[in-house]
């Protein structure tokens, strides 16, 4: 059984975990080239904070300006300011900043540095093709982000993976440029030595982008507990992830670069949906060629046991949407035996 302290250890310990193994990267460089260790450390820490810091700052403003985000005023939508109002009133969280992307795709996500200064922006697509009660539970999960302060971690922990990167690629330019430098058995050392240090760096960005991935799909599924919570209707969003999904898989061009922000990322949505139209045939059951609820909730649970999906999802920024789907249904069962108890909200994450 979770709960939002399972959350929080898990963010803890997934910057710890990320930092160690960044440190050891560090420390890795400062034996092969660098006589004082600890001073490697210390630069080495120092950097990674200041582009950690340097992208908690432009992230919200990266986001903003790619986004093309036109910001509501007072009154230019009434019942989406109004919603918004009420349910982040009743989560005891600030009124969010509104804005309305012209993107076609049917999507939403919530930036910011801190919670008061957070925007929650919804793609024009997704008030054209959804109705007001799965908007509401779109808007739902987004607050559940804000409360639970997902877009700052997130932002914040994806620097490491990407200065380990960086690492791996200046270390292999750097020697490329210069020969690998030196003469005869030194240069063979040297050569050894950023080959080491490239191919670790490499490892570490892979370890870290996977502890990272594995937090922002915990951070959804969060999101989509409270969702129900707070609309005390699983079925809403459980319709608009629906929606979404099929929407965002038919939707033509590359996906966005901020994939983990939104409620659902477009390149996953795109395999979710193919992979159960691919095997339509197995899951129709009465051969009618439509799947009816009771075929697709089938395909879902079987999708869901599959070795190689659980192999894909640690490549994933969300949860298959199938496999949230029949989360959200887990809820909507128990609200409905009237067993369910506002303490528990996340005990089917």
């Amino acid at each position: 059984m979770a709960g939002l302290g399972t959350l929080k250890r898990t963010m803890g310990f997934t910057i710890i975990l990320v930092f160690a193994i960044f440190l050891g990267l560090i420390t890795l460089i400062s034996v092969f080239f660098i006589s004082d260790p600890v001073a490697t450390l210390a630069l080495g820490l120092t950097g990674a904070l200041f582009i950690i810091l340097l992208q908690y700052l432009i992230g919200p403003v990266i986001v903003r300006a790619t986004s093309r985000l036109h910001y509501l005023s007072p009154g230019e939508n009434r019942w989406l300011e109004t919603k918004v109002s009420q349910m982040a009133s009743t989560s005891g969280i600030p009124m969010p900043r509104l804005a309305i992307s012209p993107d076609p795709t049917p999507n939403a996500f919530v930036f910011g540095r801190t919670q008061k200064s957070a925007t929650l922006a919804v793609h024009q697509g997704l008030l054209q093709r959804l109705n007001e009660d799965e908007i509401e539970g779109v808007i739902a999960h987004e607050l559940g982000h804000v409360k639970h302060r997902d877009f700052i971690v997130v932002t914040m922990i994806s620097a490491i993976p990407l200065i380990a990167y960086l690492i791996a690629r200046s270390v292999l330019w750097g020697g490329y440029v210069s020969g690998y430098g030196g003469r005869g058995s030194n240069r063979n050392n040297s050569a050894g030595a950023l080959i080491v240090i490239a191919v670790v760096a490499y490892v570490v960005y892979i370890l870290t982008t996977l502890l990272a991935l594995r937090l922002t799909r915990l951070r959804e599924s969060y999101a989509d507990a409270y969702s129900a919570y707070l609309t005390k209707q699983p079925r809403e969003l459980e319709s608009a992830l629906t929606k979404i999904a099929y929407g965002l898989s038919i939707a033509p061009g590359e996906p966005h670069g901020a994939r983990a922000f939104f409620i659902e990322d477009p390149a996953q949505a795109k395999q979710d949906v193919a992979q159960i139209i691919d095997q339509k045939s197995k899951y129709d059951l009465d051969h009618d060629g439509v799947l009816s609820e009771r075929e697709l909730e089938m395909a879902m649970e079987a999708e869901a046991k599959s070795n190689w999906r659980k192999a894909a999802q640690l490549f994933m920024t969300h949860p298959p949407t199938y496999k949230r789907i029949l989360m959200l249904r887990e809820i909507e069962q128990e609200m409905n035996t009237g067993t369910f108890q506002e303490s528990n909200i996340y005990q089917h994450v």
